[in-house]
């Protein structure tokens, strides 16, 4: 099986995507940041039973909240979730959450407040975490590069960044593409950097099999492109065991779990797909890219050189 050079084709394909997202954001539609980022109240809790929302709506608007959104879920519509984004006061979650239960109570009897809960972040606590998200991502990014370029090149280690970068950026895309699917919270940024770490260990798989490929004799006189090709043909096997592996895992995940791991698995999935999309299609032949050039810098250099006398 010969694996051919669609690099170019793989990276338009990424470019369209992003792009897509980007126009999505720049109209308004773009992530559905959680509370752990975007602040504010939620309150959920079991009905015991279908109800309206506009009796929420009502009970919210007698304590003077107008921006809401109220969300049912549940195998029966009884599970009701208000997110508020603006709330001046913390101190003012006890008293609504008080008055809530009070107002629908006596018209949803089956209403369970043993089990009811309210999460409330400040904005300044969901613009430290969107600090320290980005941080973290830029922190493993540069020892990332650093110990690639130690243990390979430098340009591998380039290579691998850009490979990183991309999958962070897809995973961003989707975020937004999926934004009435899933909402970004804490969870994301776990899942993240787990993807950071997954697809840079299918780089160095692939990278390894490259030096010891380019470092063979019979290799010697062949492009680098094809050095890439038959280095991640032979790496074939173990790359699609461990994907559908990790896939099979997150998939039942995210089918059997919670919303919370739902939250965590999809990003992985993605990011998953990302990597192995990245790691075999794009980022050995950038290395095989930023190869020539420096080979032909060589050679520019050499002819640059006067001869001796």
């Amino acid at each position: 099986m010969k694996i051919k050079n669609h690099s170019h084709t793989c990276l338009m394909i990424s470019v369209v995507i992003m792009v897509v997202a980007l126009v999505m954001s720049l109209f308004g539609y773009g992530i559905n940041l959680g509370l752990d980022f975007a602040g504010g109240l939620n309150i959920r809790y079991d009905m015991g039973e279908s109800f309206t929302q506009e009796d929420v709506k009502n009970a919210l608007q007698a304590q003077g909240i107008t921006d809401h959104t109220i969300t049912v879920s549940g195998e029966n519509a009884s599970v009701l979730q208000v997110r508020i984004p603006q709330l001046e006061d913390e101190r003012r979650v006890q008293d609504l959450q008080t008055a809530l239960e009070n107002s629908l109570l006596p018209k949803y009897p089956r209403m369970d407040i043993s089990t009811g809960t309210s999460n409330y972040v400040g904005p300044i606590a969901g613009a430290a975490l969107v600090r320290n998200a980005v941080l973290s991502v830029l922190l493993a990014t540069v020892l990332m590069l650093i110990y690639i370029a130690i243990r390979f090149d430098v340009n591998s280690g380039i290579a691998a960044v850009i490979g990183l970068i991309h999958d962070v950026l897809i995973m961003l895309s989707f975020m937004v593409l999926l934004r009435n699917v899933i909402q970004m919270n804490s969870s994301f940024i776990a899942a993240m950097l787990t993807i950071v770490g997954y697809s840079i260990n299918n780089t160095i798989v692939i990278f390894d099999r490259i030096r010891e490929n380019h470092s063979k004799p019979a290799f010697a006189h062949l492009p680098r492109e094809e050095v890439v090709n038959t280095s991640i043909k032979e790496s074939m096997g173990r790359t699609i065991g461990a994907t559908i592996t990790t896939l099979l895992t997150i998939c039942t995940l995210y089918i059997l779990g919670v919303e919370s791991i739902r939250e965590f698995s999809l990003p992985i999935i993605i990011g998953v797909v990302s990597g192995i999309y990245s790691a075999n299609m794009i980022n050995g032949y950038v290395w095989a890219f930023l190869e020539g050039r420096r080979k032909n810098r060589k050679k520019a250099v050499g002819k640059r050189k006067p001869a001796k006398a």
